[in-house]
């Protein structure tokens, strides 16, 4: 690892680095002893086998469990809806923001691992949230159109 950094120039914060060893093998994971990595004198430290960690934009573990992404799409979402909660921005650039810091995240995720039907409703929820937030709308106001029925004859 370290003639790969001289080579490229790039530095290497070990605190916020860690080695994530991919191995789908449980049994041989719990059995072997995770290798020690060393750069410059200092190891990086190794995930735990559970851990979920971000690789190439989705969250994570080194056995390929992609659950926890499905966790951290619905806290970014929940943070980018408290974001725009009693701002000042007109509804188009609030939703814009909603949008880019909460949509963005989950726009890949559905073609990557599988979402329940509850867990969507759940997006769906703090969407909606959201989009009254960025309206200045009371979150009491209905989410969806009633129409009553025609009672005349």
């Amino acid at each position: 690892m370290q003639e790969f950094t001289a080579w490229c120039g790039m530095q290497i914060n070990v605190k916020k680095k860690c080695l994530l060893v991919i191995d789908n093998d449980k049994k041989r994971r719990r059995q072997e002893p995770t290798p020690l990595l060393t750069t410059n004198g200092d190891i990086l430290r190794a995930m735990n086998f559970d851990d979920a960690c971000r690789y190439l934009g989705y969250w994570a573990t080194g056995n390929g469990d992609m659950r926890a992404t499905n966790e951290v799409v619905r806290q970014k979402i929940i943070a980018a809806r408290d974001l725009i909660q009693c701002h000042p921005l007109t509804r188009e650039p609030a939703t814009e923001l909603f949008t880019g810091k909460g949509m963005g995240v989950f726009h890949f995720s559905p073609a990557l691992l599988a979402w329940s039907e509850s867990k969507l409703n759940d997006v769906k929820r703090l969407c909606v949230q959201a989009y009254k937030n960025a309206w200045h709308l009371p979150q009491s106001t209905a989410s969806a159109l009633y129409h009553p029925k025609n009672t005349r004859r």
